[in-house]
């Protein structure tokens, strides 16, 4: 282990953050868009099925089908990446957005409303903290996904750990498949930790003691 690290050291540092800097700003954007438009899918019927099962489809998708399509559409490096990773991290927030906003208890909408909210207090004051914690599962099953798929945006040269992963298999290097393999679940499960604690933040104390 020694010797890795003094022969591998900095590029692993290098790659680490290569690595992170992908997934977050794919995963960043994914709720970006995914949130808001969960949001506004509760208001529309039955747009909401077409909209989720166009999500659906582009997750099964397999990752480098899409990541290889991004290639003649945006050419090669992080870009692409991120636009692949983007496209999956949307179908965990979007849906968890939908299905929390869609089972806050009616009695506090309409009381809500009887007080005399508008459409917007009434979704930022009332319904997005009581589905918080649901739409918090939703990014941290996103985040998770995105941390692991972005091992193979390596294969359009966006860096990132998966040049360990794919150096090591092509040159029968055990030690760089190793030390790619056990960063990225790291990381995977750091991002899932941290984004629990969040969600235990913005879950309301009524639901945390109920």
């Amino acid at each position: 282990m020694v010797d890795f690290f003094s022969r591998y050291g900095s590029e692993l540092i290098r790659l680490i953050f290569e690595h992170l800097y992908i997934s977050l700003v794919a995963l960043f954007l994914g709720v970006l868009v995914a949130v808001p438009l969960g949001i506004a899918l509760t208001r529309t019927g039955k747009l909401a099925d077409i909209v989720i099962g166009i999500a659906s489809i582009l997750q099964t998708v397999p990752s480098l089908a899409l990541l290889a399509l991004m290639i003649p559409l945006f050419g090669i490096g992080q870009l692409p990446a991120i636009i692949a990773l983007f496209i999956y991290s949307l179908l965990p927030i979007l849906r968890n957005t939908y299905t929390g906003m869609r089972r806050v208890n009616p009695d506090l909408v309409d009381a809500a409303r009887g007080m005399g909210m508008t459409e917007m207090q009434l979704i930022r004051r009332v319904e997005l903290p009581q589905a918080a914690p649901v739409i918090m599962a939703g990014i941290r099953l996103s985040g998770t996904y995105v941390i692991a798929w972005a091992a193979l945006a390596s294969y359009i040269g966006a860096g990132g750990l998966g040049d360990f992963i794919f150096n090591g298999l092509n040159a029968y290097i055990p030690e760089l498949i190793i030390g790619g393999t056990i960063p990225v679940t790291i990381l995977a499960l750091l991002v899932d930790f941290l984004l629990g604690l969040l969600e235990k933040k913005v879950t309301p104390r009524n639901l945390i003691s109920g």
